[in-house]
């Protein structure tokens, strides 16, 4: 058939379906145009195209015309959901635009996309269609290979990936049967045939030690291994310091400096010591692993580190920032080794106020290394050791700043966290909440403290001719319609407050002071972070809401952030030189660099959290039919997320499973109510419930709620 002919075709779809009042069916369209077998694949084809270029459209295998004449013209990019459908996020607006899953057209979750509008609404949404894919995000995918007598096929894990991958035989790398693999995106041209790929990698078995945690970092494109160039880059580091750069530097070998991690920590980026001072303040010192003087600016370990942003911690391992020559051995604060560092020395009152600080590079030996159990138990008073004093003067300095921070309005959020137990096939045989202890709280006030001091030490010196480009760690005051909404809820619960119109953190944290020890805190505490906005990496400093600072940044941690490194290099830089030259260039590349961090640490945040998800549904999978004490932790129309006690698992309650009432959502005050018996399922309340099923494919848990606690 002609071009001519197949344009025919096209003009008299359009007709019909102009004239037609209501969205008509294939098979009836077809018989509408009388199309015989020959010419069906013609058919076929000229719907695709009118669909594509957005003329018609198809919903439920059903056609109608779409009247996008003069409509805009929007870009944005693509959040899928599970159920297959999207939104397009309008960047100027901020309005999300509905994608139904017949107008993806090839498009994949987070892809950058083009859209044309619909002219008429859904509901209260705009609604478009993908006429243009501008950038994919993603071109390599996990999942699981499977053999067809003619062809190969990879279903993936991440169902917001709505189509199996077609696999040609010589495509298919030697992968068998149920093997996971990383399958990479070769052409995906029209939505009527399924993306055709290549496989990269074969991961291994599902049930393998590792492979699940290795499939959730390729997933979220981690890389695991260093390229083979960084590796031999790291390697050629000489691993003796130069006699020449200590000489440079304060020579603080003979100081009192330890280390507190965790039990199972390698990479040790940061030390600290204390002594009294005859005045009766305190010389509190925060050393920090030198990073910079071994990772060269524009180096391929550089390159690499800034690609990274960030280190990830998963369940079962660390993928790092920097190979593991320098992220456990060169740079990391051991034990009686002798380390280039960069220290902020800082002389606080008694009553927490710096007076006078000092950063310099520097040079010590760490005296010790401990664990935050250890100094738990000395400073309680059941174990002796020679530093049982500092430690206890550490200990009662950090409880004075911490004071004085919460007096100043910061606002402290303690998340709850776990910690699994694996056996030798990386089963999680145990899950545990991890303890609050002190000791943890004394090294996160201390580097609060030293990141706050280097902040004021560059914003605070930059007078009207000097300005030194810089990069904060920053936390915007919470958004005013959250805010409301926050304010609605409270109301809803008849919490006795003042609303104001500009929330300040004195007043956030008063006011959440205010409800500690009711039997609202929990759900509050859960709301009021929700309401939070995200912390960030800026050059442009706004301060941090969330610690109530005028001034912070990112200092401490060099190991396994790219920001802290870059925040040595500028105290370096700006230590040689007071005037920074190219100001606009430096600017822009700090601005590169905070953009890039943010996506990583991101990233490294979903999938960190993924990977736990999964050790936890795989946990949970073994405790089918027993019964728990858990919270609400989320309240939907479709029903109650139920999240356990000790193992922080989290489950779906489903509404059509709530037997015993008819349950009305009410958003407000984030609680279902029964109609007939007005039992309220509320955010925060304990209950009881069954494991009903647990999915590993989808990573999902279903409960059942048990009702003896539950409440009227």
């Amino acid at each position: 058939m002609t071009g001519k002919q197949d344009n025919k075709i096209q003009k008299k779809i359009v007709s019909i379906l102009t004239k037609s009042e209501k969205p008509i069916p294939f098979r009836a369209l077809k018989q509408m145009m009388s199309i015989s077998g020959k010419n069906l694949q013609h058919f076929e084809m000229a719907l695709a195209g009118l669909t594509a270029s957005g003329e018609i459209k198809k919903e439920n295998g059903k056609y109608q015309i779409s009247v996008y004449r003069g409509a805009q013209i929007v870009q944005g990019e693509l959040r899928m959901t599970r159920s297959g459908f999207g939104f397009v996020r309008e960047v100027e607006t901020a309005t999300d635009i509905y994608i139904s899953r017949d107008h993806l057209n090839t498009a994949f979750d987070r892809d950058t996309v083009e859209v044309k509008l619909y002219a008429k609404r859904r509901g209260k949404s705009m609604e478009g269609f993908v006429t243009k894919i501008i950038s994919r995000k993603r071109k390599k995918f996990v999942g699981t290979y499977h053999i067809t007598k003619f062809y190969g096929f990879v279903v993936p894990d991440d169902q917001r990936i709505y189509r199996d991958f077609f696999i040609p035989s010589e495509m298919e790398n030697k992968a068998k049967e149920g093997q996971k693999v990383l399958v990479e995106l070769i052409k995906w041209e029209t939505d009527h045939l399924n993306p055709e790929g290549k496989i990269s990698e074969i991961i291994g078995y599902p049930g393998e030690p590792g492979v699940d945690v290795a499939s959730v970092a390729h997933s979220f494109e981690i890389p695991i291994r260093f390229p083979e160039i960084v590796e031999k880059e790291s390697s050629q580091i000489p691993e003796m310091i130069d006699p020449e750069e200590i000489k440079k530097r304060t020579d603080l070998r003979k100081l009192t400096v330890f280390t507190i991690d965790p039990v199972d920590a390698k990479d040790f980026d940061d030390a600290v010591s204390l002594e009294k001072l005859p005045n009766g303040n305190y010389s509190l010192g925060v050393h920090i692993a030198d990073v910079s003087y071994y990772v060269v600016e524009k180096s391929k370990i550089d390159e690499e580190a800034f690609n990274r942003g960030t280190s990830v911690y998963m369940v079962d391992r660390v993928i790092p920032m920097l190979p593991e020559y320098l992220s456990n051995g060169l740079c990391s604060l051991k034990e009686k080794e002798e380390k280039l560092t960069y220290t902020c020395q800082m002389e606080v009152t008694p009553v927490g106020d710096v007076v006078k600080y000092k950063i310099m590079p520097t040079v010590i030996c760490s005296t010790k290394r401990f664990t935050y159990e250890e100094v738990q138990v000395i400073v309680n008073g059941e174990m002796e050791s020679p530093l049982s004093n500092t430690l206890q003067e550490m200990m009662a300095l950090s409880k004075l700043l911490t004071k004085k921070r919460f007096a100043e309005g910061g606002v402290d959020f303690e998340t709850p966290e776990i910690s699994f137990r694996l056996d030798e096939q990386g089963f999680p045989a145990e899950i545990h909440r991890k303890d609050r202890l002190d000791s943890h709280r004394l090294v996160k006030e201390f580097m609060l403290l030293a990141n706050k001091t280097v902040a004021k030490h560059i914003h605070g010196s930059v007078d009207a001719a000097v300005k030194k480009p810089f990069i904060y760690r920053v936390h915007e005051k919470p958004d005013q319609e959250k805010m409301k909404k926050f304010f609605d809820f409270l109301h809803a619960l008849k919490i006795e407050f003042k609303p104001v119109k500009r929330v300040n953190s004195q007043y956030f944290h008063k006011l959440l002071k205010g409800i500690k020890g009711t039997k609202e805190e929990l759900v509050i505490e859960e709301v009021a972070l929700r309401s939070m906005m995200k912390a960030v990496y800026a050059t442009k400093n706004i301060g941090h809401f969330g610690l109530g600072f005028d001034d912070y940044t990112h200092f401490t941690s060099p190991i396994r952030r790219y920001p802290d490194l870059i925040v040595h290099r500028l105290l370096k830089e700006y230590d040689q030189d007071s005037r920074p030259a190219n100001i606009k260039e430096k600017l822009s590349y700090l601005s590169q660099v905070c953009e890039q961090s943010n996506a990583t640490e991101r990233t490294a945040m979903e999938a960190e959290r993924e990977s736990i998800r999964q050790k936890q549904v795989e946990y949970i999978s073994q405790h089918i039919g027993e019964e728990f004490i858990g919270f609400i932790s989320g309240v939907l129309a479709f029903g109650i997320f139920v999240e356990l006690e000790d193992t922080l698992v989290e489950g779906l309650v489903h509404i059509r499973d709530l037997a015993d009432d008819y349950y009305i959502y009410d958003e407000k005050t984030y609680t279902l109510i029964g109609r007939d018996t007005d039992r309220i399922l509320r955010l925060g309340d304990e209950v009881k419930i069954r494991v009903v099923k647990a999915s590993l494919e989808a990573g999902k848990v279903d409960f059942a709620l048990l009702p003896s606690l539950l409440k009227k």
